[in-house]
């Protein structure tokens, strides 16, 4: 019995509507309107089975339990649906009764009952691999309500964009200085004293940078660089003559050393992996080949949709995040079997552009990929299905502009994952918002005429 209740108190007090009455409060049943999309939303979430897979995170033993799944899932819903930051959805969750009644309350709440700080804690400690039950369950209400069927998923569309970090645009002068101005304001914070600082000259120095690059007076531009690389390595010899010998401070001063020292060392034209921003070292450069952004700051993402527009729309079926900047047909070995537990079926078919040429597909799968361009094995009919294959464009499209993929604000390389997944479920969701909207309209019309018979 003390274990049960041990039990009891570590994992989350799941909400459970009672239809308990309250003398001073109103039931949201009450007073909102049942038929809104939301409310109709809320009730075809299969919420017990987010609960049972984001429940294996908590372990058996003391302390206050965390929040309810429910609230926190829905949260996550309705930030990525409606394109929202954590404080305007927590702003709005206070002010808004359906958001209220889709996160489990069942009386409407004046104050915020959490911190805002617990979205972030609670994405960071379900993970990836949790995270995308939500995408699952976007695609199974999808499958309940009609907005789609089983076998719209036999046949998909899959390619690749890129999922831009919150960053400014890197140069060398640019990171140069403020590696130095990172170091500086650490040996400062810890009460190092150190024989010059350089943040007036690296200043002027930066700023005489870009007007001389402005200008295109790149041999004077090029001159000032050099001192500004010269000003950092005076810094970190300095800094590491201090704290030599000295754990904790050579513990503090690991990562920042080891960051500047990398951003001194690198040039524009070497091999391998840069770093582009010091408080996301995880972003890479990466070119598509578009005129308006020949290269974007961020990470690669794969994404996938049905082939035929589904009654509801066109889902999105697959997001996964690819670090490392992959070759886009050498991503198919992890994409594929992701993508088939993710919709739970074998697929039939893959259309893809002319850059998964040369695909590193599983062999049971090796036949059914077809590129843009492709001429063997090629039917009449699937060269008919391939003038569906730009589809997924608007699918990326709207998720990047409209679901928080066009900037990563989440830190890590978990937090590009996670937003990838999250910004495909909010797209699906608001599909779904929308289906939901039609079919109260159609049920209206019809119970409209029923009550109201044309005359003969």
């Amino acid at each position: 019995q003390r274990q049960m209740c041990i039990r009891d108190r570590s994992r989350p007090r799941e909400r459970r509507d009672k239809g308990e009455q309250d003398l001073f409060r109103s039931r949201l049943d009450q007073i909102i309107n049942m038929g809104h999309e939301l409310v109709r939303l809320a009730d075809a979430i299969d919420w017990q089975v987010l609960e049972d897979r984001f429940g294996e995170v908590y372990s058996d033993g003391p302390g206050m339990p965390p929040l309810p799944t429910r609230l926190m899932a829905g949260l996550a819903i309705l930030k990525h649906t409606f394109d929202l930051s954590d404080d305007e959805v927590c702003a709005r969750w206070v002010e808004n009764p359906y958001f209220q009644y889709l996160t489990g309350e069942e009386f409407f709440c004046h104050e915020l009952p959490f911190d805002r700080s617990s979205m972030t804690r609670w994405r960071q400690r379900m993970g990836e691999e949790r995270i995308v039950v939500l995408l699952h369950e976007s695609l199974n209400v999808a499958v309940k309500t009609g907005a789609m069927k089983p076998r719209d998923t036999l046949r998909v569309i899959v390619d690749t964009t890129v999922q831009p970090k919150n960053v400014m645009f890197p140069t060398d002068a640019k990171l140069t200085d403020r590696a130095r101005d990172r170091l500086v304001k650490l040996a400062k914070a810890v009460g190092l004293d150190l024989r010059q600082s350089y943040v007036r000259v690296g200043k002027k120095m930066l700023i005489q940078h870009q007007r001389y690059a402005h200008a295109k007076q790149f041999k004077r531009a090029n001159r000032s660089l050099r001192k500004l690389r010269t000003y950092l390595g005076r810094t970190i010899r300095d800094i590491s003559r201090q704290i030599s010998g000295d754990e904790e401070l050579e513990t503090i001063f690991r990562r920042p050393l080891y960051l500047a020292g990398r951003v001194l060392e690198q040039r524009q034209r070497q091999r391998g992996k840069k770093i582009y921003s010091l408080h996301a070292p995880e972003v890479e450069c990466i070119g598509k080949g578009k005129a308006h952004a020949p290269y974007e700051f961020g990470v690669k993402v794969s994404i996938a949709t049905t082939l035929k527009r589904s009654e509801g729309g066109q889902f999105a079926l697959h997001a996964m995040a690819l670090p490392g900047n992959p070759y886009d047909g050498h991503t198919l070995a992890d994409v594929i079997p992701d993508m088939e537990r993710s919709i739970g079926g074998e697929i039939d078919r893959i259309l893809a552009d002319a850059g998964y040429r040369g695909h590193n597909a599983p062999q049971s799968h090796k036949f059914r990929v077809y590129t843009a361009g492709q001429k063997r094995r090629v039917t009449p009919a699937i060269k008919r299905e391939m003038r569906r294959r730009s589809a997924v464009e608007p699918v990326i499209g709207h998720i990047k502009n409209e679901h928080r993929m066009g900037r990563n604000y989440l830190a890590h390389a978990q937090g590009d994952a996670i937003n990838a997944i999250l910004a495909a479920a909010g797209y699906n969701f608001s599909l779904l918002i929308k289906w939901l909207r039609v079919l109260w309209c159609w049920l209206m019309i019809a119970c409209y005429r029923q009550s109201n018979p044309m005359p003969a």
